[in-house]
């Protein structure tokens, strides 16, 4: 007797999940959240650890990211040259922004007496938060040519990927694994998968089950990885030993 192989419905509406499904596109408010928390975190900083003025670039930030929001309101299903550009401009005025404050909490720390742990201990960790949260929206960005693309093209005309994820991979799997498989749902990243994959960056300071396949994706690992590890390894650790002196 042979088994039924219909596909059971709720694994069915769980493909339909996906972005990807009738074209939707993938929602924008997560990013608008997480950008959000980036241009907050770098306001809470210390004085000296700013760049200029405390509110001059988390007022372009805003700027940058009003227009963003204005083409794609809810779900991000349109991109023209001008809205990639600022997208990824403002990723990289935030990123900056974050590894010149790393660089000025680390020379603070080598250059001055610090007398008190506390704020050095939460300005380390206001920058850390900030690196994992930038570059999951830069890994986000660039990846098969940014999240609209990868709701919007057909895969064959998607862009050269950037990782590789473990659905990308698993179709051969058993079922109830194989039926969420890219090959089979039509399963692409969202912003959640690559801030996973920057939290395990920052962490592991390696990859983890996401692998780099391009040079510019290994180029931001690595940067993610060393700036994690300068601020583990030396800000934090000069921080706690301050506090226990």
């Amino acid at each position: 007797m042979e088994s039924d192989r219909t596909t059971p419905e709720h694994r069915v509406k769980a493909s339909e999940r996906f972005p990807r499904h009738e074209r939707r596109g993938e929602a924008r408010l997560p990013a608008v959240l997480a950008t959000l928390v980036a241009i907050l975190l770098y306001v809470a900083l210390p004085e000296r650890l700013l760049l200029g003025p405390r509110f001059v670039l988390p007022a372009l930030e805003l700027v940058l990211l009003i227009p963003l929001i204005a083409v794609n309101p809810r779900r991000m299903t349109r991109q023209n040259r001008l809205s990639r550009t600022l997208s990824l401009l403002l990723v990289a005025v935030i990123g900056l922004s974050n590894l010149a404050s790393l660089g000025l909490l680390v020379h603070a720390m080598v250059t001055r007496q610090a007398t008190n742990g506390g704020p050095l201990l939460l300005a380390a960790l206001q920058v850390w938060a900030t690196n994992i949260i930038i570059f999951g929206l830069a890994f986000w960005e660039l990846d098969r040519g940014g999240p609209v693309v990868r709701t919007q093209a057909d895969r064959c005309d998607l862009p050269l990927a950037d990782f590789r994820f473990s659905q990308d991979e698993n179709d051969d799997a058993v079922e109830e694994v194989a039926d969420g498989s890219a090959r089979r749902s039509d399963w692409v990243p969202t912003l959640m998968d690559y801030l996973y994959v920057s939290v395990t960056n920052s962490t592991a300071f390696s990859p983890t089950d996401t692998m780099p396949l391009s040079t510019r994706a290994k180029a931001l690992m690595s940067v993610e990885s060393v700036s994690a590890l300068i601020t583990t390894l030396l800000v934090i650790a000069h921080a706690v030993g301050v506090l226990d002196a």
